[in-house]
Order: C-alpha cells, then structure tokens, then sequence
C-alpha cells in the first residue's frame, strides 16, 4: 500500500528525539506523503521547516481554536509569509472546539473567521477542526463553502446526517484511529454513505492512537491500521482504500504538480 497521511503532528516536540526513526518506519510501512499540521505560531514555524515536497512532506499553517487568542495583525502577517513557502499547501488546523473550550468562542469564532477569508484569497484548502462543534462549524463554513472553500474535516467525529451536510458543502472526511474503536455507531454509516471518494485518511499524531496501539504514542506507521478497518467498513480491499484516498488527497492538496506548493 501506498498512502496519504493528511495530519500528522510531526512538528510536536514529542518526535524531537527519534522523528527520522519516525519517518523511516512510516515510509516502511507504506506511508509515501505527509501534511504536517500547525496549529500555533510556533508549530506553524516548526511544520514548515520539515516541509520537504522531493521527501513527500508537506505542511500546513493555521492558528487552533485552543490558541485563537495568538490572533493579531503580526500572526496574520507570519502565516501570510509561511503559507508562500514550497510545501506549505493548506491552512490549518483552524476551526472550533467546545469541548474544551479553552479560549472563548467569541474569540474562536474571530480567529475562525479571520482564516477562512485568508483561506480564500490565497484559494487555499482548510483542514478543520470540529470537536464539539461540527454542525456551528459547518454553519460557518456553508457560505465560504459556496465561494470555492475546500475543506478537509479533520478526525470526523459528526453524525450521518453532518456529514451529508458536509459531503453536500463538497468537504472530505479525515478518518483516523478513532474509527478503529467502535465506540461511535454512526461513523461506519457515515463513511459508507459518503463514499470511498470522499474520506482521507490521518493518524492525528501523537494522539488518538489506534487499536491495537492505544496506550503507545501514535505514529504515521499506524496508517495502515486506519486503512484495513476502512476496507472492512465499505467491503473493499485495503490496496483500494489506500490509493483512492492518496490520490483523493493529492489532488485536494495539490501536491505532486510541477510546483511543490499548491497553485495560486
């Protein structure tokens, strides 16, 4: 097999002893591409640095509901910059997360706001972050959605009829190590009525670690594990999954064009 992760936290200081291990065993089980997410000033920072488009890495920059407060005139002037850098192909991880609610939503929904204007004048993809939030976000993203937005939804983690909404908007679903729990009933009628097309797949490391892994530290290398319980969910064969959602992602991200960064 040979997949797309479409999020990794490769830029987490919880790789900063061992990451070329980490990318080796990766690439050994099949894992070609990587979208390393940002999600602060100085992860944004650290993801470009790793985008390399001749390695098959590539990053995004984009300041998370947790950090929204970072938001000011300088962080908009730095993410303008990264997001010219070669690699650097999407703007995330941005969006809203009320379960934690870690800064107020007022201010979520400013920085949120804020970013998905950037989004589309730069004609940049988004990768969004949903926790708690999925219909107030899809919400705030229709009306981009019918100006050209194009969105993955990262971890998806709504109900069918969500993700309908959010198929219907024309946005992918990110798959990850919680469709291997089984905890949610309405994922699998979600992925199956969304169809093979429309899902990428991602591990979110370090975090949501999938079985039979859970109490390790997550890694690309465990991508594998999120395509075969796919394959089981829509009865298709893992090889099928896996091309499908690389290509899929490929052409959402842009990546593998004569130019490394998405075209303007």
């Amino acid at each position: 097999m040979q997949i797309f992760e479409t999020h990794c936290h490769l830029n987490s200081p919880k790789y900063a002893r061992d990451r070329d291990a980490v990318l080796a065993r990766s690439r050994a089980a099949g894992v070609c591409e990587h979208l390393i997410i940002g999600y602060c000033r100085e992860a944004n920072r650290a993801a470009a640095a790793l985008a390399s488009p001749d390695q098959g890495l590539y990053a995004a920059a984009g300041i998370h509901p947790h950090d929204s407060a970072e938001w000011s005139a300088e962080t908009e002037a730095e993410l303008r910059q990264l997001l010219a850098q070669p690699g650097v192909v999407a703007l995330g991880e941005i969006g809203l997360d009320f379960y934690r609610n870690l800064a107020p939503r007022e201010t979520q929904y400013t920085t949120f706001l804020a970013q998905l204007d950037l989004a589309l004048e730069l004609d940049l993809p988004i990768v969004v972050h949903t926790r708690e939030s999925v219909t107030p976000s899809l919400d705030v993203l229709e009306p981009y959605a019918r100006r050209g937005l194009r969105a993955i939804m990262h971890c998806w983690s709504g109900t069918a009829a969500e993700a309908r909404r959010a198929r219907e908007l024309g946005f992918l679903l990110g798959v990850g190590g919680t469709v291997t729990y089984g905890r949610d009933p309405e994922l699998p009628v979600a992925l199956r009525e969304a169809t093979l097309d429309g899902l990428v797949l991602e591990t979110d490391c370090p975090y949501l670690t999938p079985v039979p892994h859970r109490s390790e530290r997550n890694e690309p290398a465990y991508l594998p594990l999120i395509a075969r319980k796919v394959a089981e969910i829509l009865a298709r064969e893992a090889e099928e999954v896996a091309e499908t959602t690389r290509e899929t992602a490929r052409r959402f991200l842009g990546a593998g064009r004569s130019s490394p960064a998405l075209p303007r």
